[in-house]
């Protein structure tokens, strides 16, 4: 069985209840479940929230949506999903992140298909870096096995809160492979995480979603090149910072720091 399992909260540091604020009548969170749900490979969609108070939103939203909700620990990122996995009885375990409203479910179908045809312990298109894809289409694939195994075995901060981190930093012993798009297209940013972002992320779905809800990638970029101004709203941002501050409290904690490494 394949899950997707996206990891949702709405205590954000930087746009806090970004995943429910709203654009074309929808929050951007049911915009996301609506693409994801049109995935051919996908058998089950998994919202792994934690257990703050504050993410009861996020269960109503799954409760009236008929969606799975696991609550688990807000801090332990890794373990959220390897119990979110457990609870579904998941063998392969697609991830996906709630702050990436334009997902494209053929980007999904691709990632999983090449896994499946293939020997890899994780198939990404944004891991190890550099990716050639959008920051906000990420999709990374691996199994219940594996997962099960870095829990075991991961002790980093970075790698308890961002999940793959483990694999990505022991190449001499996963097979990791990374999916590129036929051409570099990563200056485009579609992530939800501050406000600069939601401006953008509302002006491409008003500008596209009533002609057509499933919009794709390729519809994102010819659209963009028609809008050139639009791209100027998230352009200041600088990419990475959540990650480097993971590296950082590894260095708080006495761990190494890992950010050259995995940043290259």
């Amino acid at each position: 069985m394949i899950a997707a399992i996206i990891q949702a909260r709405m205590t954000s540091t930087r746009l806090p209840g970004k995943i429910m604020l709203k654009t074309c009548n929808k929050t951007f969170l049911h915009h996301m479940i609506d693409r994801v749900k049109h995935s051919k490979t996908l058998d089950k969609i998994v919202i792994a929230t934690t257990i703050n108070k504050t993410d009861d939103v996020i269960e109503t939203f799954c409760r009236e949506n008929d969606i799975f909700c696991y609550r688990g620990s807000e801090e332990d990122l890794l373990d959220r999903y390897k119990m979110a996995a457990d609870a579904v009885s998941a063998d392969l375990v697609v991830r996906l992140t709630s702050d990436t409203p334009l997902m494209d479910p053929t980007v999904i179908d691709k990632i999983v298909n090449i896994y499946q045809n293939n020997q890899y312990d994780l198939v990404s298109n944004n891991l190890p870096l550099p990716r050639t894809y959008p920051d906000g289409m990420n999709v990374e694939v691996f199994s219940h096995k594996i997962l099960n195994e870095i829990h075991k075995e991961a002790k980093k901060h970075s790698d308890r809160e961002h999940v793959t981190f483990f694999l990505t930093m022991h190449p001499e012993k996963y097979k990791i492979h990374r999916v590129d798009y036929e051409i570099d297209i990563s200056k485009y940013r579609f992530n939800l995480d501050y406000s600069e972002d939601y401006d953008f992320l509302k002006s491409v779905f008003e500008g596209m979603y009533y002609s057509d809800p499933l919009f794709t990638l390729e519809d994102i970029i010819e659209w963009l090149n028609e809008h050139p101004e639009i791209l100027k709203l998230n352009k200041d941002i600088k990419p990475y910072l959540g990650i480097l501050q993971s590296f950082q409290e590894d260095v708080n904690l006495g761990f190494d720091n890992s950010s050259k490494e995995f940043l290259g």
